[in-house]
C-alpha cells in the first residue's frame, strides 16, 4: 500500500457554470429586465454578469452573445401572439369573423399579461439590428392577418364601415399594446377580467 506521499493527486471536480441556481431561464429573464430598463444597446454582457453576480464566461455557458438573449425574448413574445393569430384565422368557419377578432383580441391581452416582460421588449424594438429587423417582419406579417379578420367582418356588416379596417385594427392592438405602459402581474385586476374589460370596451362601447 502507497504512503500518502506516493499516492496519486485527486482528480480536480468539474467547473460549475456560474453561481448555483443560475440556469439559462434565469439569465434570460434577467437580461430581459436589464434590457427593459436599460435599453438593449446600453446594456453590455458585462451588466448582466454584475447584475447576476457570476463572471462573463458564465454567462457564455449559457448563451452565445448578447444577440441571443435578444432573439430569444422576441420569440418569446411573438411565438405566442402568432399562435394566438393563426388559431382566429384557421378557426371553424362556424365562429363569425367579429367572434374571430373578439377571440384573438382577449387572447392577446392574456399572452401580454403572462410574457409582459418580454412583449414590453418587443414593442420597444426599432430595428437596428438583424435580429430586430426579423421581429419586426414578423410583426407585419401579424398586422396584416388581423387586418384581414377585421375587413371579414366590416364586409360581413358585423363591424361599422364609416372606419377603414386597417384604423380599427391599428386602434384595437394599439389598445392592447397599451398595457405594458401601466398593467402589473399581481394586481387586483387578473389576466380574464383584463381580457374581458378590453375586449368589452372595443366592441360594446361604454354606453350603459
Amino acid at each position: 500500500m502507497p504512503s500518502p506521499a506516493e499516492e496519486p493527486p485527486e482528480a480536480p471536480a468539474p467547473a460549475r457554470r456560474g453561481r448555483p441556481g443560475y440556469d439559462q431561464e434565469t439569465v434570460l429573464r434577467r437580461a430581459v429586465e436589464l434590457f427593459n430598463t436599460q435599453g438593449y444597446d446600453a446594456t453590455s454582457v458585462g451588466d448582466l454578469a454584475r447584475d447576476l453576480g457570476i463572471t462573463k464566461s458564465a454567462i457564455y455557458h449559457h448563451v452565445s452573445s448578447k444577440e441571443a438573449l435578444l432573439s430569444a425574448a422576441l420569440d418569446e413574445a411573438l411565438d405566442g401572439l402568432t399562435a394566438a393569430v393563426d388559431r382566429a384565422v384557421a378557426a371553424d368557419p362556424d365562429h363569425t369573423a367579429l367572434e374571430r377578432l373578439r377571440a384573438v383580441v382577449e387572447e392577446s391581452v392574456r399572452i401580454l399579461v403572462r410574457h409582459l416582460p418580454a412583449v414590453t421588449l418587443l414593442l420597444r424594438v426599432r430595428g437596428n439590428s438583424e435580429v430586430e429587423l426579423s421581429a419586426l417582419r414578423r410583426r407585419r406579417t401579424l398586422d396584416e392577418k388581423l387586418a384581414r379578420l377585421v375587413t371579414e367582418a366590416v364586409a360581413a356588416g358585423e363591424l361599422r364601415d364609416d372606419i377603414s379596417p386597417d384604423l380599427i385594427s391599428r386602434l384595437l392592438f394599439g389598445t392592447v399594446n397599451s398595457l405594458v405602459e401601466w398593467y402589473r402581474p399581481g394586481g387586483p385586476v387578473g389576466e380574464d377580467e383584463l381580457a374581458h374589460a378590453v375586449a368589452t370596451l372595443a366592441f360594446e362601447g361604454l354606453r350603459a
